[in-house]
């Protein structure tokens, strides 16, 4: 080819539209599947991360499979504590087992050169100092919620229904009563059952009678004739079980159980310990969850001292955080409440029974990370909508280190060295999977740990835009999410899939990682689909008023919020208004099928998973916070059951249940499929077998293929 020819070519190259390269780019990377999509899969792709990294003293460890470092965050130097092969050695001389990684070590004392190791039916403790084993607690066969006590070494655990320490039981209960567990089905922030106090001289633990909730049979399909499992399941405005609060004392052996009173239709939550063990506190709510009050107890003799605060709501009140006494002023609590609208923290004196507010504003505390106790300071994470951060407030004066108006869209969570002088800050952004630093609360200088890949380099990956819109009262402004395919032309004509939450408790548009977009989303999104998710009022992170208008009628104004958000969607001119189907799980379930049925018009295609279909059918605590009981609100209980509304399904509803949920029960599901029968409509039903309330594991790729399929059949 001679030289004329050459630079001809290249002028043809240069004249050729920009778009055309680009395609040329995309048609080089690969297409995404469920298998790296979705977790289970078996090439699941997921940002990089950090195990096991956590604090000694104000040393940040950071561990890996053979070898453990720690950092110092003043000069962000990284050494070498010791090995794997080091402690396995030492292990092995007392055959005391072996361990397959470091991540898993734990350092629970910040002034002992000594770390927790968790083994088969024991914990061991390891001075790497002196390369020796200080001490082993076993457990007995068969331990659940095992709860370890830095303070005394004394161990926690349940078998069965019965609590353990050490080696002895605690309990002995009838069939029924259920000792050490997490009570309440995990509402009002409860995670456990044991509660050891300051020095581990006490223990603290739930009782729950269960003897009078009525049974709810579940059908196990794995043996040759399937069998019933039975599970106590206190459905709205049924009796509900009874809890009360024990404590035990390991050096007697002996309990006692908190002189509150008859435990029917009442809530125990939110238990703390006074420094002195003297005092235990709780948080007592009535069942119908609008007064709660703060109680002291002695912790000698189970006897009430002192209620010390009382709030109440015309809707609810829904304590979810134990007080925290202030380290340097044991006369002193730090206590959460939405009283003024938002979650902020307020300062209790127990000398004078004085209050202060501590934080306030249009943004609500998220998580309190602890305290500097040298500056006096509070150390927490905020959150409104979309923007999040790391924030101090001193205790004296209430001055907080930065305004929250100077956060970012990101999502953050903390914890906090031994002094509270430096933060381990795990961050997202929409551009970034996850970030991690080391931050020094007073000059939040920042030392990056971790800063992770794009796990989706390389592939096609559609376009990710968040904007505003008004809600159905014309004044709230709602965060939307929106993908568009990575081939998008705007002057075609797009199906849309809405994925829809929509209840408390869960924010779906986030400033973290992609805006918070599921695998799925992409999936579709690359399969030539808009996806598009709003959070309507009633979601979280965005104040009382803001989440509790859905208040006795769950699922109506959620449904107003989400026609809205069509109402946008038909605005663009990209949009096929024929083609809009939508897909949620559990009270996204709850929500897909009102949409389908409330507004036939407008959804054609619906995928409803888990979903609620009769609120007298959910159970006790969740249920009747949002409706009252079905005594009580008949109204709300009617206009919100969707079996009302069978006969309003026009489009293609495919609904989703699995056969052992015990958190939303397959009578949902089977009593709207009677209704639709009975009104001779025809939505369509499939069943996971051995699953709960969602599709874990490897079945969760066959779920969304599954969920695909249906919408490529009928949308």
């Amino acid at each position: 080819m001679n030289c004329i020819g050459k630079k001809a070519i290249v002028a043809l190259l240069m004249a050729l539209p920009i778009g055309m390269n680009v395609m040329a780019q995309e048609n080089n990377k690969k297409q995404l599947t469920l298998e790296e999509l979705i977790p289970g899969g078996d090439h699941y792709l997921y940002a990089e991360n950090l195990y096991g990294l956590q604090w000694w003293g104000d040393k940040c460890i950071r561990p890996n499979i053979d070898t453990l470092y720690v950092v110092d965050p003043k000069t962000n130097r990284e050494s070498a504590l010791f090995t794997r092969a080091e402690l396995n050695r030492v292990l092995a001389k007392e055959n005391a087992g072996k361990l397959s990684h470091l991540q898993s070590v734990r350092f629970l004392w910040a002034d002992k050169p000594q770390v927790l190791l968790t083994l088969p039916g024991k914990y061991v403790v390891y001075d790497f100092k002196t390369n020796e084993l200080v001490s082993t607690r076993t457990t007995l066969p068969k331990a659940a919620n095992t709860d370890y006590c830095a303070e005394s070494g004394n161990i926690a655990y349940t078998i069965g229904n019965n609590l353990y320490v050490n080696d002895q039981a605690v309990t002995h209960e009838p069939e029924g009563v259920v000792c050490g567990q997490s009570v309440h089905r995990n509402e009002f922030g409860i995670s456990k059952g044991t509660f050891w106090s300051p020095k581990g001289d006490l223990l603290a633990f739930y009782r729950m009678d269960e003897r009078m909730v009525a049974q709810y049979p579940l059908v196990d399909i794995t043996t040759r004739i399937a069998e019933v499992n039975n599970v106590r399941y206190p459905m709205a405005g049924m009796t509900s079980h009874q809890v009360k609060v024990g404590i035990y004392n390991p050096a007697t052996g002996k309990s006692l159980y908190l002189d509150a009173g008859d435990p029917t239709d009442r809530y125990f939550t939110n238990i703390s310990w006074a420094p002195d063990e003297k005092s235990l506190y709780l948080i007592e709510l009535n069942r119908d969850q609008n007064h709660a009050k703060l109680c002291q107890y002695d912790a000698r003799s189970g006897k009430l001292l002192k209620i010390l605060l009382e709030e109440t709501n015309p809707k609810y009140v829904e304590p979810q955080h134990p007080i925290v006494f202030l380290p340097w002023d044991a006369t002193k609590f730090v206590y959460q409440s939405r009283r003024d609208g938002y979650n902020h923290l307020f300062l209790f004196d127990t000398k004078t029974d004085k209050q202060t507010q501590l934080t306030k504003g249009p943004w609500l505390v998220s998580e309190l990370l602890g305290f500097n106790a040298r500056r006096k300071e509070i150390v927490f994470t905020a959150i409104n909508g979309m923007r999040s951060g790391h924030f101090t407030v001193n205790v004296a004066t209430g001055k907080m280190n930065q305004p929250f108006s100077s956060c970012v869209e990101s999502v953050h969570s903390g914890a906090l060295s031994a002094s509270g002088s430096y933060l381990i800050d795990r961050y997202s952004t929409k551009a970034q999977p996850r970030v991690i630093d080391l931050v020094d609360t007073k000059t939040f200088r920042r030392f990056n740990l971790l800063t992770a890949t794009d796990p989706y380099a390389g592939y096609v990956m559609p376009s990710i835009e968040t904007g505003i819109i008004k809600a159905a009262d014309g004044t709230t402004d709602l965060h939307y999410r929106l993908l568009k395919p990575a081939n998008f032309d705007p002057a075609k004509k797009y199906p849309v899939i809405v994925y829809v939450y929509g209840g408390p408790h869960a924010q779906m548009v986030t400033g973290g990682w992609q805006n918070g977009t599921r695998g799925w989303d992409i999936y579709m999104a690359n399969k030539g689909y808009i996806m598009f998710t709003l959070d309507n009022r009633g979601s979280s992170n965005r104040g009382f008023e803001f989440e509790s208008v859905t208040f006795r009628h769950l699922g109506v104004e959620e449904g107003k919020d989400q026609v809205k958000g069509v109402e946008f969607l038909k605005s663009l001119p990209y949009v096929d208004a024929n083609r809009i189907g939508v897909h949620g799980w559990s009270f996204g379930g709850h929500e897909t099928t009102a949409l389908m049925l409330r507004y036939p018009d407008i959804y054609k295609v619906g995928v409803a998973g888990g979903p609620v279909i009769d609120w007298a059918y959910y159970e006790v605590m969740y249920g009747e916070r949002y409706m009252d009981t079905p005594q009580s609100n008949p109204e709300g209980y009617k206009e919100c059951n969707l079996k009302n509304l069978a006969g309003r399904l026009k489009g293609h509803l495919l609904l989703i249940h699995d056969d052992h949920d015990d958190t939303c029960v397959p009578q949902h599901t089977l009593s709207f499929i009677k209704a639709c029968i009975d009104a001779r409509t025809y939505p369509d039903l499939f069943i996971y077998p051995c699953h709960k309330h969602n599709v874990a594991g490897r079945d969760r790729v066959h779920l969304h293929e599954k969920i695909t399929r249906y919408f490529e059949q009928n949308l």
